[in-house]
């Protein structure tokens, strides 16, 4: 019997709206960064160049603003001086045929160097703290996470102080003007039922 070839699934491509009118979701049917995320702000290209094949060559777009990478897709940040209309087909076209070529997405290692630098960026937390900061995190990872993620986004715990959340807001959450009133409404309100020692949720843009 003759061997047969194994053929490669074609890519399919398509894009998502999200809250952010700055943000669009492009959504494939292959994996790209398997339960992991990866956000690179237009700050934090040095980053994406050591670890982020796929965001340095998006960054060579010049009204690319941010990046974002997770599981499936990817969630791009525009310059407001252009509109989704002008540039979504030469994104879709660049990032189907990257896929297609089999080109590496994100380096191996970017896990550990990430959870490196938020452990060093995090604050240690004794006692009560820190009995109340896992208990936020578990609930921001089970209700919150989820949630923001369909929208090509995350939220992500940054420090705990005196009764005030601080999260950090990445891919489309990170500057979407509904932003704030998610993390008013429906966050706060639900940490604080919750976690009564909550007082308030603050955001620091990712």
């Amino acid at each position: 019997m003759d061997d047969k070839k194994m053929t490669k699934p074609p890519v399919m491509l398509y894009t998502e709206q999200t809250p952010n009118p700055e943000t669009l979701k492009f959504v494939t049917n292959q994996m790209m960064y398997a339960r992991k995320m990866a956000d690179f702000p237009v700050d934090e290209k040095e980053l994406a160049a050591e670890w982020s094949p796929l965001a340095t060559e998006l960054f060579k777009f010049e009204y690319v603003q941010g990046v974002y990478i997770c599981n499936n897709f990817v969630t791009i940040s525009k310059s407001p001086e252009v509109e989704w209309p002008t540039i979504m087909m030469e994104l879709k076209t660049f990032i189907k045929t990257y896929i297609e070529d089999g080109k590496v997405v994100m380096k191996e290692g970017f896990e550990e160097v990430k959870a490196k630098l938020e452990a060093e960026e995090e604050e240690q937390y004794t006692g009560d703290d820190a009995e109340l900061v896992g208990k936020i995190k578990q609930l921001l990872d089970k209700y919150v996470r989820p949630a923001v993620e369909m929208d090509g986004g995350n939220i992500k715990f940054h420090s705990f102080d005196k009764g005030v959340v601080n999260v950090i807001l990445q891919g489309s959450c990170s500057g979407c003007p509904s932003s704030s009133g998610t993390l008013k409404v429906g966050i706060e309100g639900m940490l604080k039922r919750m976690v009564p020692e909550v007082t308030s949720v603050e955001a620091i843009m990712g």
